[in-house]
């Protein structure tokens, strides 16, 4: 299975290694314009909504005309809009070069997809586990590599065309090293309001699927100001920040490869997502007192955890509910609750940040992580459901009524 994988996990690995060497840099770019740190949110959620509405339309065009294509268009679009950004004389230009990667995009779904194709279903969990480890260790050095060049140049441009440079490359493995996955022409209904409408009026899928998205929310919120956190909180440069998200990615592997599936072994989904959703409350309510290294230290590994934890155990539980026709459809409307959580939260956890001060940095996302938990609690409760133990699911009992 690696040797098929292994053209996809390549590009894959490139293709992140870019994006995440702009995750850090963004606000410390934005903000040099003199633009407040609601404009970040505004930014980040630009960019959400752009994929919330390409991500469906290029999955299906994906199922039409094959994967290769569209991960050809996709990275043409991101190698544009990251050029242009690191030109950009404006933050309207800055705009503009987030709506063109946004519209283009929708690599990641089609990443999936084309890993799907390759392998038998009940092979795709390790598969999937592939490409989430690739993720992870692009992630681990894309900040490291922006670090470096910036404590070099001292520039914001030339991380950016490094990033450029990099999808470049990725356009290029993709052309000429990674084969088609796809042939065959096959119709596919993109998941729509109307689909998500359905799907939360499903009794067995309504409380995980609010539950999830309060926990979207909260993350969501914690990301879009981070950096600025950073910044305004610890005085942190931008290589220093670039410094500490290689860390925390490195500390996120340890955590997914390590800890999450020894936790759903012993303590089941539902226990796990809830210990996980209770780190992050602890996290977030630790922000306002951070002052020194050491307690971000705690609230990072806090933190990852939470994310770890609660992320895995909710979504193995959505995915157990549903039968395996309606798989594509229930995890397309999880993934649609990311993409409006992204358009939401960034503008409510910048405002509280611009208003209040940077110990408000995390208030949004602690009032999001407790309803999450509350609605788990609540859920718990119920009548007719049942814990296990081991490597079984409580995901797979009967849901609450």
């Amino acid at each position: 299975m690696i040797k098929r994988l292994a053209p996809i996990l390549g590009v894959t690995f490139v293709d992140i290694l870019g994006f995440s060497l702009l995750i850090p840099l963004l606000p410390f770019y934005v903000t040099h314009f003199g633009a407040s740190a609601f404009v970040v949110g505004l930014l980040f959620s630009t960019f959400s909504f752009c994929q919330l509405i390409s991500g469906p339309i290029w999955g299906n065009v994906s199922d039409r005309i094959g994967r290769k294509s569209v991960l050809i268009i996709s990275q043409i679009g991101a190698t544009i809009g990251w050029t242009m950004l690191a030109f950009a004389p404006s933050i309207p230009w800055v705009f503009f070069a987030r709506i063109v990667e946004g519209v283009s995009g929708g690599n990641i779904g089609v990443t999936q997809a084309y890993v799907a194709d390759l392998v038998e279903p009940k092979q795709r969990s390790r598969a999937f586990g592939y490409i989430g480890a690739t993720f992870a260790a692009a992630m681990a050095f894309g900040p490291l590599m922006g670090g470096i060049v910036n404590g070099l140049t001292h520039s914001y441009a030339i991380p950016l065309l490094v990033a450029a440079a990099l999808q470049l490359l990725t356009l290029v493995l993709t052309i000429f090293m990674l084969p088609e996955s796809r042939s065959k022409t096959a119709e596919s209904s993109a998941v729509g309001p109307m689909e998500i409408a359905r799907t939360f009026a499903n009794p067995a899928l309504s409380r995980l699927l609010w539950q999830k998205l309060a926990l979207s929310l909260s993350l969501y919120a914690w990301f879009s100001v981070f950096t600025l956190f950073l910044m305004r909180q610890l005085r942190f440069s931008l290589p220093a920040t670039d410094y500490l998200f290689s860390a925390f990615a490195i500390v996120n592997v340890f955590t997914n490869t390590a800890g999450v599936g020894r936790a759903s072994d012993r303590l089941g989904d539902r226990r796990m997502s809830m210990l996980g959703i209770f780190f992050l409350v602890a996290a977030f309510a630790l922000v306002p007192f951070v002052h020194a290294i050491p307690l971000m230290v705690a609230v990072m590994i806090l933190f990852s955890g939470g994310m770890a934890f609660a992320n895995t155990g909710l979504t193995a539980m959505i995915s157990a509910t549903e039968d395996d026709a309606r798989q594509g459809t229930v995890l397309g409307v999880t993934s649609s609750l990311d993409s409006l959580s992204g358009i939401a939260s960034p503008l409510i956890s910048t405002r509280l940040l611009d208003r209040y001060g940077s110990p408000w940095s995390g208030a949004a996302s602690l009032a999001f992580a407790l309803i999450a938990f509350t609605i788990g609690a609540f859920g718990a409760k119920a009548p007719g459901r049942k814990e296990k133990s081991g490597a079984e699911t409580d995901a797979a009992l009967a849901p609450a009524e």
